[in-house]
């Protein structure tokens, strides 16, 4: 964490000076630029994300009167853990919640079919997807950390709880109109209507989104046909693997169990069985007396004595997502601007079992904010918008295909299983993707191809940065390179060297001269002359040589930015390598050196050498508004 730049600080760092003007009247106002529709998981992180671009009036509202008391996800993947990272509360985060290491799979003892025994264990993160790991924590808490980011932001953002979305209209001309959207609204306590507008509108609204069926959107795919009870409940036990997540089969039916943070509470899906068209919505009756008899007969010989249920509910599995997450068809004209976008539940349900609700949806509001910020404060032309339905719809279909899968596999009857080890064979094979990390982003506006991916194989086009550990040379530190990479808005530029040593000329040092001066590169061509070297473009240098081989002094000058209004030099842009965890050995990086792109949502957007300067132009050109920047100047 970096601060005291603008002056010494003597409170709590992560509490930014507020910007000019913030913060903004606590009441709802007639006009802003971004209207989000749903205090959820992708409503949340979108404003967190928007509260860093104080010039975007940016307006959170939903319908409770007050925040979420009782969340119903909890599963976090190592993905979100790493976005957490991003928003500075990660550790917290970890520190309060259930660690997933391992996972035990039970079965129908051969010798007696009537009892439950261990068939197997798979350990969570064999591979080393990420240096983070798979937590279980309430909904609620991410919430409210994403609450306290906003509230300690440049923006000073809170939410508007307390007002309902009822409709909306967008203009026939949207482009030629300041505030193109008609927002309708309902305070939910004294029932007073109120009419806003806005330049943007994202609905996260949940499964039954008003702001979808405003924009003629529908959910379509598999309809429900089974049914499962969900409960979070302190009890006594005697089953041992209580405290481990579990899938259990038995000749009963099927549990999901998962422990929850605190070390008592646990929640356990119950296999309530199919449910026929007959049933229209009876099953979600099932009183909790009958969830816990029927988890008691499917762990026999072990038994539960529920001393409190913190929550329960019971729900039927469907698939189902839209054919679009924003309010063009295919009728718009090709150069028409999304003015209204959809995200999380909105625009695709699954089951809660493979606990991809809340991870993906804050990807979706992750990858959709910093192209809203960019957008309205004019960095970005409006076309940068399309690229939000595109890339995450795709996404969508995937959890959608991977979740029928698993809901399928836990719901089987252990005998019409080919073998027993099949969830657990499954689980251990498709790890990465509930770990999060299966997004691969197509080429686009903002992912280019992959023609030089051999410089850098361990860094996929489209997925996203794994971090590495490397050396931070001004203070020697070991450093994972990927936390340094806040929720600021900016990309980033990793400048991998050849091998020359640090000052000697190299391909890297004539990289960075033109990077740092000539006007076609794109720090200098971007940047507002009034802001920081770095407002735009986080740029770092990783050395092959280790950090007792050089002097910080000895990295060209782009990498040694002045910052603030003292300028003082930032010392964090120059690392070297750990003689036992060599980056460049365990990312795949070229010995000739690389240059990698990553996106403001971490995922990697280009791969480029460092003696082809031009590439790196015709990468940026199209994303900066460039004649906005000119006139900025």
């Amino acid at each position: 964490m970096q601060f005291h730049h603008h002056g010494y600080v003597s409170e709590d760092p992560r509490v930014i000076p507020a910007a000019p003007g913030m913060p903004r009247s606590a009441e709802l106002p007639e006009e802003m630029d971004v209207l989000i529709v749903g205090a959820g998981p992708a409503g949340m992180i979108a404003a967190a994300q928007l509260s860093m671009f104080p010039g975007v009036h940016t307006r959170l509202i939903d319908r409770r009167p007050h925040r979420l008391d009782i969340g119903q996800a909890d599963g976090i993947q190592a993905r979100s853990v790493e976005t957490f990272q991003a928003f500075g509360f990660a550790n917290e985060i970890i520190d309060e919640a259930y660690w997933l290491t391992e996972m035990a799979f039970w079965n129908p003892d051969p010798e007696n079919p009537e009892n439950i025994i261990r068939t197997g264990r798979a350990i969570d993160d064999e591979y080393g997807i990420s240096e983070f790991k798979h937590l279980i924590v309430n909904q609620a808490r991410i919430l409210d950390h994403f609450a306290t980011f906003m509230a300690n932001s440049p923006s000073r953002m809170t939410p508007n709880f307390g007002w309902e979305f009822l409709d909306l209209k967008v203009a026939e001309n949207p482009d030629s109109v300041e505030y193109p959207v008609t927002v309708e609204l309902k305070n939910v306590e004294t029932g007073e209507r109120k009419t806003v507008r806005t330049k943007y509108v994202y609905g996260t609204d949940g499964a039954k989104s008003g702001v979808r069926h405003a924009i003629g959107c529908t959910l379509d795919g598999d309809q429900a046909n089974q049914a499962w009870g969900v409960m979070d409940v302190l009890a006594k036990t005697d089953f041992p693997d209580i405290r481990t997540k579990c899938a259990i089969h038995s000749s009963a039916g099927s549990i999901l169990h998962i422990p929850r943070e605190g070390g008592h509470l646990f929640r356990m899906y119950v296999d309530l069985g199919m449910v026929g068209p007959e049933d229209k919505g009876a099953i979600r009756k099932t009183p909790i007396e009958t969830v816990i008899e029927k988890a008691n007969a499917i762990i026999h010989p072990y038994s539960l004595e529920v001393k409190d249920v913190a929550w329960s509910s019971v729900y039927e599995v469907g698939h189902r997502v839209t054919d679009r997450f924003d309010n063009l068809t295919a009728d718009s004209p090709a150069d028409e601007t999304p003015r209204v976008f959809i995200g999380g539940d909105a625009c695709h349900t699954h089951s809660a079992k493979a606990g991809q609700g809340m991870n993906v949806s804050m990807q979706d509001g992750f990858n959709l904010a910093w192209k809203l910020g960019h957008v309205v404060e004019g960095r970005s032309p409006k076309s940068l918008l399309r690229t939000y339905s595109e890339e995450r719809l795709d996404i969508a279909r995937n959890l959608i295909d991977f979740d029928k899968q698993w809901s399928r596999l836990m719901a089987t009857k252990p005998e019409e299983l080919e073998d027993p080890k099949m969830v657990e064979e499954f689980y251990v094979k498709t790890a990465e993707f509930p770990a999060g990390f299966m997004t691969e982003y197509e080429p686009s506006l903002i992912t280019g191809d992959a023609s030089q991916q051999e410089l850098a194989t361990g860094y996929p086009l489209g997925k996203r940065f794994k971090s590495a550990k490397v050396v931070r040379v001004c203070d020697t530190n070991p450093v994972h390179i990927g936390h340094h990479a806040t929720a600021d808005g900016r990309w980033r530029i990793y400048a991998f060297a050849d091998q020359p040593a640090p000052g000697q000329d190299s391909k890297l040092t004539r990289w960075a001269e033109w990077l740092g001066n000539d006007p076609a590169s794109p720090v200098v061509a971007h940047t507002p002359v009034d802001a920081d070297e770095d407002a735009y473009f986080d740029v770092k240098v990783i050395y092959q040589q280790r950090h007792t081989e050089f002097n910080f002094t000895d990295a060209p000058r782009v990498f040694r930015p002045e910052v603030g209004p003292f300028q003082l030099t930032d010392y964090e842009k120059v690392y070297g390598v750990l003689p036992d965890e060599d980056i460049f050995e365990e990312r795949g990086i070229s010995r000739d050196g690389a240059v990698v792109v990553v996106r403001p949502d971490q995922y990697v957007a280009a791969i480029l050498p460092l003696d082809d300067t031009q590439a790196l132009t015709d990468f940026f050109n199209p994303i900066f508004d460039t004649t906005s920047q000119l006139a900025s100047v």
